[in-house]
């Protein structure tokens, strides 16, 4: 079942709806505190620009065999050219991607010495697009479901102003009227704004912000509770929760599961969301059940938090890991 569900995932065509983003990597070693302030100095042997965001989730589509097609909006600045370098190095479409004049392009630098993280720098815009410009990346949608077969929609929403309400709206009734599934990694502004989707996919910390609660994850009827209210306010067939260490809890029309995390030496927590998102979108896609998906969603996310910086996940190393688990 492993290799023909894997097998599987190479005829699908993966459409990313989201913001996208420019992961900047400054690499160094740190080996004295700064005479100007009380903090360290990095002396920078490697600079590295990667695929981010909405942008990583299709790095991650690609890395499992399917085809990815990114629909999103980029600034006109020398970052939105370089970012659609990397598209054209990485060999994915980036034709779907609109120009928007004076919106700056999202770009995240790390600083990472001795193999950790010591600072972020984000230089981005949160505004969202018009309706105008929603419009413009709506003509690019339909384009694709036109001239393309599409297995399943991903909204990737960073809260970075490209989903708004309308947005989703006519993603989603495009989507149901040609029954595409969708599969949703949500954000906070727009977070109870997804009706109607296949798998609705937050972390506790957007759980908790989205519904306005706080509760213990431990406790599994406050836990159920919660995730129950959210399921039944956007009518999803399925949610999906990322609880960390905790591992995921995937509850559907039927039936709720808790499966536990798999033991990893942490490096880097990174893009582990994306990873999730995209293996999931990948079982539905191929006609698996969400707690397939789940396991290997977990499974997937714990693998590329073992590695510094967001890299997509290794799908065969996947495989075999899978196979060792025997999680399916």
């Amino acid at each position: 079942m492993y290799q023909e569900l894997f097998a599987s995932f190479n005829k699908l065509n993966i459409l990313i709806i989201g913001d996208v983003m420019m992961d900047a990597y400054l690499w160094g070693k740190v080996d004295r505190i700064s005479p100007e302030a009380p903090v360290p100095v990095v002396s920078v042997n490697k600079k590295e620009s990667r695929l981010g965001g909405a942008a990583n989730v299709a790095l991650n589509i690609k890395a499992l065999g399917s085809k990815p097609i990114i629909c999103s909006v980029i600034g006109d600045d020398k970052e939105g050219i370089e970012l659609l370098n990397l598209f054209k190095e990485s060999d994915i479409d980036a034709e779907s991607l609109v120009k928007i004049v004076n919106r700056k392009t999202t770009v995240k630098t790390r600083v990472i010495a001795q193999n950790q993280q010591i600072l972020r720098i984000d230089a981005e815009t949160d505004v969202e697009i018009n309706k105008n410009e929603s419009n413009l990346v709506l003509n690019k949608f339909r384009l694709i479901l036109e001239q393309q077969k599409v297995d399943a929609i991903i909204f990737q929403d960073y809260d970075k102003g490209l989903i708004t309400p309308y947005l989703i709206d006519e993603v989603t009734k495009s989507a149901r009227a040609k029954n595409i599934p969708i599969i949703v990694d949500p954000k906070k502004k727009n977070f109870l704004s997804y009706h109607h989707v296949d798998v609705f996919k937050p972390n506790l910390k957007e759980l908790k912000e989205g519904l306005k609660v706080d509760f213990d994850p431990k406790n599994l009827v406050e836990l159920k509770k919660n995730v129950a209210s959210l399921k039944n306010t956007i009518n999803a067939k399925s949610v999906l929760l990322t609880l960390s260490e905790l591992g995921v809890y995937a509850v559907d029309k039927n039936e709720e599961r808790l499966t536990p995390a798999h033991i990893r030496t942490i490096a880097d927590v990174s893009g582990a969301g994306d990873t999730v998102i995209s293996v999931v979108a990948a079982c539905i896609a191929a006609g698996t059940d969400i707690f397939v998906a789940a396991k290997l969603g977990n499974l997937a996310g714990g693998l590329v938090c073992e590695k510094v910086g967001v890299v997509p996940i290794d799908k065969d190393l996947l495989l075999q890991e899978a196979i060792k688990s025997e999680i399916i």
